[in-house]
Formats: C-alpha cells, sequence, structure tokens
C-alpha cells in the first residue's frame, strides 16, 4: 500500500514536515510505503478555468500538478500537511490542490485522506476544515486520529515539543492504516460502492 504525503510548508524541514515525518513513522511499522512531496515553496499558479483538462485530462500548465497526478492515482492514501496563515492554509498548497483534483480525471473515491495543520496557536481548525473539502468532495473517506489534526510549533522544529500533536499524528497514522487495509479488504470481498449518474442541479438555469 502506498501513502502519498504533501508538505504545503515553505520550509521543507519545519513543523509542517515533523508532523507529517512522525506519521511516516508509524506507516514503516505498518508496512505501508510513504512518499514525502514538498511543494510549498514551489512556483505554481492557481487554477484559471480554462477547461483544457476536461479535453486534455491533464492540467493545462504542465509542472508539478501534472507530475503528481500519477503518483496520486496510484497511492491509497492522501496526507496534505499545512502551516496555518491568516487561518488558512497555504496559498501555494490550495492552487496545487485545486488544480491536482479539477484536472484529475480518475476516480478518487475509497482513497483515504487525512489533513494536518501546524500552526504558532490559532487557525488550525479552519485550516483543518479548508483541507478536508478537497477529500468529502471527491468521496473520499477521511481519516481521523484522537482529536483534530493539528500541532503546535513556530520555529522550526519546535513541534517536537508538543507531545500531545505528536501523538495525535501516531494515532491517525495507524487509524489511516487500519482504515486503508480494511477498505482494501472491502474491495475483495464487496467492491466499491455502486454510483449513480450524477444530477446536476444549477440554482440559475
Amino acid at each position: 500500500m502506498k501513502v502519498l504525503m504533501i508538505n504545503g510548508s515553505p520550509r521543507a524541514n519545519g513543523n509542517t514536515f515533523t508532523a507529517l515525518h512522525e506519521m511516516e513513522k508509524i506507516f514503516a511499522q505498518e508496512g505501508i510505503e510513504t512518499k514525502i512531496l514538498q511543494i510549498g515553496s514551489k512556483d505554481i499558479r492557481g487554477c484559471i478555468a480554462c477547461g483544457s483538462c476536461g479535453k486534455n485530462g491533464k492540467c493545462v500548465f504542465d509542472d508539478i500538478v501534472n507530475e503528481t497526478a500519477a503518483e496520486f492515482e496510484a497511492c491509497d492514501g492522501l496526507v496534505v500537511g499545512s502551516p496555518v496563515y491568516y487561518a488558512s492554509a497555504n496559498a501555494t498548497l490550495i492552487a496545487f490542490l485545486t488544480r491536482l483534483f479539477y484536472s484529475t480525471p480518475f476516480d478518487k473515491s475509497m482513497k483515504v485522506g487525512a489533513g494536518v495543520v501546524a500552526a504558532r496557536r490559532g487557525g488550525l481548525s479552519a485550516t483543518f476544515d479548508e483541507l478536508n473539502k478537497f477529500f468529502t468532495i471527491s468521496g473520499m473517506p477521511v481519516a481521523s486520529g484522537q482529536y483534530w489534526n493539528s500541532i503546535h510549533g513556530t520555529a522550526p522544529g519546535e513541534a517536537v515539543q508538543d507531545a500531545e500533536g505528536l501523538q495525535i499524528m501516531r494515532t491517525l497514522a495507524r487509524n489511516m492504516s487500519f482504515l486503508m487495509k480494511s477498505i482494501a479488504l472491502g474491495k475483495e470481498k464487496y467492491g466499491i460502492p455502486e454510483k449513480e449518474p450524477f444530477q446536476r442541479t444549477n440554482f440559475i438555469r
């Protein structure tokens, strides 16, 4: 099994990484392969709603978004980590996620998603909610831990002092591992849930 981990912080070894790395250690114990992709410092522009991805199956901007698409399709779980900026995720990360989720045509349902957030003090729950919306609109089960998936720290590495935050990450990784393995067994025995034809209802007709 594979988990793709997205580090949305511009600091490759900052507190967001500390949280992801704590999860990574548990995934290794569970026999799950991981890859951490650090995108927070890259030049990633936002979606321009051009519709080219609907015709070509990939984003019109040929950058790390298109490079990541195959890894996203192949993974069983996706962990997205972000620092908190003004009670929101890093704008670079949101641009990346918006284009990645919208431009990829493959079925994302039953891939397990988890959002992880790091901050000095506040804005954690708002950012956590923001990340979860990418999963729930795509039919991805959301893994939970023992609390909201957050960790505290300001200076790089400071999060190692947040004993509760680190425990949250370990619990989350164990629960996510169990959920991914359970879904794999469920697919073998029951298949995947039936999908009805999509009913698109616009408010203005």
